[in-house]
């Protein structure tokens, strides 16, 4: 069963997005993090247990990204991490966002649900801001993908400052008075 996540899910979220972060696959997540963002995460379940979860976290006026997504070993290939991406289109066409993004290293797994690689520096450098966690911010190897919902329209906002080539995202530093 798939639905939305409540803050009782949290515990167990953040065990499935750790398990994958363990092996490189993502980000760590702390459970300040999960609670604040609850809002933007469904979980899938068998038989009253989670299994799976993923987060549709809004980027711009016409932009979403797909992230945390997360199976528990033992349910992979079963569909559902099709259905969890399945569950972030279904809210971005709710909210009226055309494009989804995701950075990822399951390529093929997103290009069977309509995802296309693009240049990472195509994307608007509010996508980055996690990257000043990742321990391999420099030296990235993730692949960007977006989804364009062409049955969305088109709205007329302003644009997201695409990623400068080369341009690493600052950490500001701490400065006494």
């Amino acid at each position: 069963m798939l639905r939305t996540a409540t803050i009782h899910d949290v515990p167990v979220i953040q065990a499935i997005i750790n398990s994958h972060a363990e092996l490189g696959k993502m980000l760590f997540k702390n459970l300040a993090q999960l609670y604040e963002d609850i809002r933007d995460f469904a979980v899938f379940e068998i038989d009253g247990r989670i299994v799976g979860c993923v987060g549709l976290t809004i980027i711009w006026a016409d932009l979403a990204e797909v992230r945390s997504l997360a199976v528990e070993s033992g349910y992979i290939g079963r569909g559902i991490g099709r259905q969890l991406v399945q569950w972030t289109v279904d809210e971005a066409r709710r909210l009226g966002i055309r494009k989804l993004m995701s950075l990822t290293y399951e390529r093929v797994f997103f290009e069977k649900l309509g995802f296309e690689v693009v240049p990472k520096e195509s994307l608007p450098l509010k996508v980055w801001s996690d990257c000043v966690r990742c321990p391999k911010r420099d030296h990235c190897d993730e692949i960007a993908m977006v989804n364009t919902l062409l049955d969305v329209p088109i709205i007329q906002a302003a644009q997201a400052i695409p990623t400068p080539r080369g341009v690493s995202i600052p950490v500001l530093e701490y400065l006494e008075d």
